[in-house]
Order: C-alpha cells, then sequence, then structure tokens
C-alpha cells in the first residue's frame, strides 16, 4: 500500500494526494527517503559520481513495484503480426515514479536537508468519520506561484 501511495505522490500532477491522517503519517518517512536519496544524486561529484548515481536509483527502485519483468518480451521486435505497427509499451508507474524523482524533484530540493512534505488535515469523512488528510509535496509549483501572486499584491 505504501508503495502505491508513494508512487501516486510523487507521479501525481497537482503533487498531493488524500488520504486518512494514519497513513499520510505513515507514507511521510517512506516518501523522504527516497527523495533524500534523489538529492544526494544531484548532489554527487568526483570520479565515482555517475556509479553511485545508478546505485542510489536502484535503491530507490527498490521502494516501488517496478512491475516490468516481462518488459523485454514485450519490446521484442517479434511481437504482434508480421507488417503491423507495433504499439509502445508503458513503463509502469513505479519507473516513472524514479525517473521523475532523480530528474525533477532532486534537483528541485537539491538545495533542502528535509521536510519534503507537508500533511494538512482535513476533517471528517462521512460514513465512517475517519479523519482526512492532504498529503503534499512542499515548494510544488502550485504553491511557488501563489507565493509570487501575495508578494507582487503586498
Amino acid at each position: 500500500m505504501l508503495r502505491n501511495m508513494a508512487a501516486s505522490l510523487i507521479t501525481s500532477d497537482k503533487e498531493y494526494i488524500i488520504t486518512t491522517v494514519p497513513k499520510a503519517k505513515e507514507l511521510r518517512p517512506f516518501v523522504e527517503k527516497i527523495i533524500t536519496m534523489a538529492r544526494k544524486a544531484k548532489n554527487l561529484t568526483g570520479d565515482e559520481a555517475k556509479a553511485q548515481e545508478v546505485h542510489l536509483r536502484r535503491q530507490a527502485a527498490s521502494y516501488f513495484h517496478s512491475g516490468n519483468r516481462t518488459f523485454k518480451n514485450e519490446q521484442s521486435r517479434f511481437r504482434g503480426k508480421k507488417g503491423e505497427p507495433k504499439e509502445k509499451i508503458v513503463r509502469t508507474a513505479g519507473v516513472f515514479a524514479v525517473q521523475r524523482l532523480f530528474d525533477e524533484l532532486g534537483t528541485r530540493y537539491k538545495d533542502r536537508n528535509g521536510g519534503y512534505t507537508r500533511i494538512i488535515k482535513l476533517g471528517r469523512r462521512n460514513g465512517d468519520n475517519a479523519e482526512m488528510a492532504v498529503i503534499e509535496l512542499v515548494d510544488n509549483p502550485r504553491e511557488l506561484a501563489a507565493k509570487s501572486e501575495s508578494g507582487i499584491k503586498a
């Protein structure tokens, strides 16, 4: 469950998900460890930097469901009928999450030492009365745009 929620949080366009408070509190350290790996990969220097980055990517990938065991078979030139165009193979959400982590979020949080997520309580859900919360990534584009607008108005 945590793997799926972490992939959803990292790959979502709005950079937040709505869940219950206990799930959000459990998800926070899980996601922050992964983002720290991406941040460390962006801060690497020296001769072994590329090898160390690959190592950190593989460690981060172990936090997600990769689901690409059959990827080589699916991308084979022998798949499908002869003469027909091949369909583009879609990578899983876990693979996309790792790519987004190391390409986008690692650079965004390069100079930040922690506190990559924020939990905001929403109140109680109708039906089972569970306490709901939003868990979001801080310094997201929506938040930065709101800060710049309030800076212009002030």
